[in-house]
């Protein structure tokens, strides 16, 4: 199923010539996790402070695309990758997730538990991925609610909330589709382990 997630070659493409320079600056991999991180937690703390904030999402939603295709490009293409680095990024995206999300379930108009079982879904979605590795398969990216869809999603609700464009119970309805969609999501990236280890075991097994 089409996510954004599927633009990151064309991305990687567009970094390339500044990956190298920041290796040579000694920037690490997971400097560039923990620094997306903070930052997650220093714009959900401005948005429970004043929602305006809510402003700050698209910008920190695309400057989060951008480091973490730098995450990624100083780890493969520059042997920075380590067991660490692949915590960090598995912790850092739920973190990122809760410190953005969850504050939207404190605004006035808004159904804080439809925001809460949201968040709880886009975290059990990634665990989802990740359990993939855990029996012999891949992690998982299937959407269509991979983080970034989330991201993008959430920044537009900001904004039109900003602007009072979304007041409840419309935004009610939204969110409802948002946790139907992640749960499709869960869905969809435990198929996908399932076909890709089911492969395996045809492979294996003895004729």
């Amino acid at each position: 199923m089409p996510t954004i997630y599927q633009l990151k070659p064309a991305s990687q493409n567009l970094l390339r010539p500044i990956v190298p320079w920041l290796a040579k600056m000694g920037v690490t991999p997971n400097q560039v996790t923990i620094f997306t991180t903070c930052l997650a937690i220093g714009c959900g703390g401005l948005v429970l402070w004043q929602s305006y904030f809510l402003l700050l999402l698209p910008p920190l939603m695309l400057v989060r695309a951008t480091l973490n295709v730098i995450d990624g490009m100083l780890a493969r293409e520059h042997q920075m990758k380590s067991t660490l680095g692949g915590i960090l990024n598995e912790l850092a995206d739920v973190i990122f997730d809760a410190a953005i999300f969850l504050p939207f379930g404190l605004l006035p108009g808004v159904s804080g538990y439809l925001v809460a079982i949201l968040v709880v879904l886009s975290i059990i979605s990634e665990m989802t991925g990740v359990l993939g590795l855990t029996v012999g398969g891949q992690r998982q990216f299937d959407g269509p609610m991979y983080k970034t869809d989330r991201g993008v999603m959430f920044s537009i609700i900001g904004v039109l909330y900003v602007f009072g464009i979304f007041p409840s119970p419309w935004l009610d309805y939204v969110w409802s589709g948002l946790i139907g969609l992640s749960i499709l999501t869960i869905v969809n990236r435990i198929n996908s382990t399932l076909v890709e280890t089911s492969k395996d075991d045809v492979v294996e097994s003895p004729r």
